[in-house]
C-alpha cells in the first residue's frame, strides 16, 4: 500500500468510526470542508502541522494514519 493510499484510507476510516463531521474537522484543523473531502479522496495530504492539529482531533497516531504502523 502506498502512502497516499494508507493515509486516505485510514482517515477516511477514522472519521467514519469517530461519527466526526468533515465540516467540523474542518474547522477545528483550519481547514475547508474541501480540503477535508480531498483527504479523503486521496487527491491530497495535509500539512504536517494540519496532520498534527488532525491526529489530536481524532486521538490517533500520524504513524497510523500514514500506514507506518497497525
Amino acid at each position: 500500500m502506498d502512502k497516499l493510499t494508507a493515509f486516505h484510507e485510514r482517515f477516511t476510516e477514522c472519521l467514519k468510526f469517530s461519527g466526526v463531521k468533515q465540516v467540523d474537522l474542518a474547522a477545528a484543523v483550519n481547514v475547508s470542508k474541501q480540503c477535508v473531502s480531498d483527504y479523503k479522496s486521496g487527491k491530497s495530504v495535509p500539512s504536517i502541522d494540519t496532520l498534527y492539529l488532525i491526529c489530536k482531533f481524532l486521538d490517533v497516531s500520524a504513524d497510523y494514519l500514514l500506514g507506518l504502523e497497525d
